[in-house]
């Protein structure tokens, strides 16, 4: 296997537009440009490549023909309604069905390149639309890209895939298409769903018949900072993934948990998520000699975190992390001072936040984090061999 990352990158990538809409492609193309200034994209093993579109026949592994069909027909249609399309979540737009399946194309071939040995690790920042339904759009999302990328690992003979979503929303797509699949392991850490879209990602939300304890879900409080989001990763994941014994990881890393961003209330920052980044990382390299696909995902503060949070994300997808007190380039700040005008362009890659967290426990006076996590462990470790009141599991 090659030490080599993959970076699966083309402007057109930006072409997935929903116009005045939270969804701002603008956040893919300062990542982009960040990553390119500091370096990040030029070091020696990240290969760019640029991506080609799903056919019907990648797509149809996740979704239903019919919905491809409407996706196609919707922007020729004013009056057009159905499949969740045509919301203010969904709104139709010029070149909907091409723009979606290039960016299904571009996790597929991260997916493929990391299996076939071609790469070590493979990143899509445009990637990570993990609402989607089979048969509608969903959130912001009309293709899942990272389900089919994942169906086409299936395809390709994985037979133990490990899904970890990051973002602030439930990755209910993901876990949905996959939930009575026990070669999918899907995990998904994000804010109550009695707080926040979509509703779902309750601890007992477990997996299907056939596929009990493949779904394992941490709903967090509002208000979670760091160290909280930090004992809640660490009590959970690691313990899950060692148990299920992943060939490959796929993750999808929204930026939307951080403090700043518009349509949550967690509390993290930019140092927090580039320790979760170094934690997925890691935990690749000890199950799956180092195989990971990374996808972006949600994040709406669009010029202040998303794009030094997944320039993080890139650097540590390269090998070296990026050290948090790096400034961010004058040029890039100028571009983002054009594109954004009126934000606040962030000076360091930092938000001066130490993102250490004191390691869960099951005894003493829990607080609000540690009560989900302990729901968490009781739901879901007992079906995967695991003791939910050792903190070793």
């Amino acid at each position: 296997m090659s030490d080599d990352t993959l970076v699966v990158w083309d402007e057109s990538l930006l072409d997935y537009d929903m116009g005045e809409h939270p969804l701002d492609p603008v956040r893919v193309e300062l990542t982009v440009a960040l990553a390119r200034e500091l370096g990040v994209l030029d070091r020696p093993g990240v290969r760019l490549v640029e991506p080609e579109p799903a056919d019907d026949a990648t797509l149809t592994r996740v979704h239903r023909p019919d919905y491809l069909d409407a996706v196609r027909a919707a922007p020729r249609d004013p009056l057009f309604a159905g499949y969740g399309l045509g919301t203010s979540d969904n709104p139709v737009f010029d070149g909907m069905h091409e723009s979606s399946a290039l960016i299904a194309g571009a996790s597929v071939a991260a997916a493929e390149a990391v299996w076939r040995g071609e790469v070590r690790r493979a990143v899509n920042v445009a990637g990570g639309l993990h609402h989607a339904m089979p048969d509608r759009a969903a959130g912001f999302c009309v293709y899942n890209d990272p389900a089919v990328a994942i169906a086409r690992l299936l395809d390709l003979g994985a037979e133990r895939v490990a899904y970890v979503d990051v973002d602030v929303h439930h990755g209910d797509g993901v876990q949905e298409i996959f939930y009575r699949d026990p070669r999918v392991l899907t995990v998904s850490l994000h804010e109550t769903p009695l707080a926040l879209f979509p509703g779902t990602g309750f601890p007992d939300e477990t997996g299907g018949p056939g596929a009990q304890g493949s779904a394992v879900n941490v709903p967090l409080p509002p208000g979670t900072d760091d160290a909280g989001w930090q004992r809640a990763f660490h009590a959970i994941v690691p313990s899950v993934l060692r148990a299920f014994r992943p060939q490959i990881l796929v993750t999808q890393c929204g930026a939307d948990g951080h403090r700043m961003d518009p349509l949550a209330d967690l509390h993290l920052s930019v140092d927090g998520q580039r320790a979760t980044y170094l934690a997925l990382r890691a935990l690749a390299d000890e199950l799956c000699d180092g195989r990971w696909v990374a996808t972006g995902g949600g994040g709406y503060a669009l010029v202040e975190v998303v794009p030094r949070a997944w320039t993080h994300l890139l650097a540590v997808a390269a090998g070296d992390p990026l050290d948090p007190a790096t400034l961010t380039p004058p040029g890039w700040r100028t571009l983002a001072a054009h594109r954004r005008p009126g934000r606040d362009v962030p000076l360091r890659m930092t938000d001066d936040v130490d993102p250490e967290h004191r390691p869960w426990q099951p005894t003493g006076e829990p607080n609000s984090v540690d009560r989900a996590v302990a729901a968490t462990r009781k739901a879901v470790f007992p079906l995967l061999g695991l003791d939910p009141y050792d903190p070793r599991d």
